[in-house]
């Protein structure tokens, strides 16, 4: 028998791991003075992580129960939107900023990927 640890006990060891970084992460926060850009950034990851984690709980309780998944997946696409909509905003703030360089390449990419994106938005709605 091998002692590699299956996949999901993998991830649950990475998840363990995850909480404790983030239990010093908590005392880190309350004991130094960071950027308000810095602590929202954060707060932003961490309600995605948090909001991933829920839906992929609802997820295996749809399996469970031997509902369908398509709530969890409308869930997990409005939380993609939710997050969208915060990014969308937070660039517009930073390129209104003249001391944060850019690089045209990424622009370029997130130009066509937004034009993309609002193409697809008339068609629909």
């Amino acid at each position: 028998m091998s002692s590699e640890p299956t996949p999901n006990s993998a991830v649950a060891g990475q998840l363990r791991s995850a909480i404790a970084d983030l239990r010093t992460f908590q005392g880190l926060l309350l004991s130094e003075d960071l950027p308000a850009c810095v602590l929202r950034d954060f707060r932003d990851a961490l309600n995605r992580v948090r909001n991933t984690a829920w839906a992929a709980q609802q997820s295996l309780a749809a399996k469970v129960s031997g509902q369908g998944s398509t709530a969890v997946i409308s869930l997990v696409a409005g939380e993609r939107i939710r997050a969208a909509y915060q990014l969308c905003r937070a660039i517009q703030g930073d390129l209104a900023k003249e001391e944060i360089e850019f690089q045209k390449g990424q622009l370029a990419e997130l130009r066509g990927a937004a034009a993309d994106l609002a193409a697809q938005l008339k068609e629909r709605y």
